[in-house]
């Protein structure tokens, strides 16, 4: 049964460790983080980006085929099943079609409607007993289209929002998404320390988990980061992985390949991927 994010972030903060959000685009990647995390006994984020929804046909089918591979696998451990960088319509369809916790990306608008468009979907996710992620200061990289620097943000704005009843806050302290380049100046921890301290227990949200350095992210979860998303790096794994059973020519007799042969190398990639992830998050062990 999916579950919002809410109680295991709250334990996360306060027990100093970050759950993880691993995005999913297809069966093979949903099955390994769920065995995984299954198998670490840790809790786990589902993040399902609008354009990986529409890619898997809608959202009503991402949910069908989640709920199914709880009941199927036997999941016992906490599992949220999470919109990433939703748009306000896209959080609607999201509510409707059964999700458990919904992000509201509204760092593009000015502060004043994003506080309005956050204000309203926090009644709703009330309503139906979801979590509600929000985000402040532009995420750097590209994320379904959408190009941010890489702001940080204003520590008061951060205030304004997590004073909405949000149940996590993303913001930018100089994370990207996808890869970081040569020159990034890393993460900027006086913004995130500013933060922690007008939000106060509010779970903050690390987006671009993807390339920051070990000690970086120990830092940031000292100082309030409960959830981690990591996305590229998956994605990075599993496309090696396949590229290299197909140039080791392993098809049938020169029939082709077998799909299932053929992602099950780029499955046991993103297995040890979230492993390896997971167990420097933390929440090994925590569900």
């Amino acid at each position: 049964m999916l579950v919002s994010a809410k109680e295991m972030l709250t334990k996360a903060k306060a027990g100093k460790y970050a759950v993880g959000q691993f995005n999913i685009n297809n069966l093979e990647w949903t099955k390994s983080i769920l065995l995984t995390a299954q198998e670490l006994n840790s809790p786990v984020i589902l993040g399902v980006s609008e354009g990986a929804g529409k890619y898997m046909t809608g959202y009503k089918t991402v949910v069908g085929m989640v709920n199914g591979m709880l009941e199927e696998l036997n999941i016992t451990v906490p599992v949220a099943l999470h919109l990433d960088h939703g748009s306000y319509e896209g959080c609607l369809k999201c509510v409707e079609a059964g999700f458990s916790s919904i992000m509201f990306d509204g760092s593009h608008y000015p502060i004043e409607e994003n506080i309005e468009k956050t204000k309203e979907l926090v009644k709703i996710a009330a309503e139906h007993n979801m979590s509600l992620e929000a985000e402040v200061g532009s995420i750097g990289g590209e994320e379904d289209g959408v190009i941010g620097r890489g702001e940080c943000a204003d520590p008061n704005e951060c205030k304004a929002i997590a004073d909405l009843g949000v149940t996590m806050l993303a913001a930018g302290i100089g994370n990207i998404h996808g890869k970081y380049p040569d020159n990034w100046e890393g993460l900027s921890f006086e913004t995130l320390d500013a933060i922690q301290k007008l939000t106060g227990d509010m779970p903050l949200v690390l987006h671009g988990g993807t390339g920051i350095p070990e000690d970086m992210i120990k830092k940031a979860i000292s100082l309030g980061v409960a959830k981690i998303n990591v996305n590229t790096e998956c994605q990075l794994s599993f496309a090696e992985a396949t590229r290299k059973y197909i140039e080791a020519g392993k098809d049938l007799e020169g029939k082709g390949f077998d799909p299932r042969k053929l992602l099950a190398p780029g499955a046991e990639a993103i297995k040890a991927t979230v492993k390896e992830k997971m167990e420097l998050f933390g929440s090994v062990g925590k569900a």
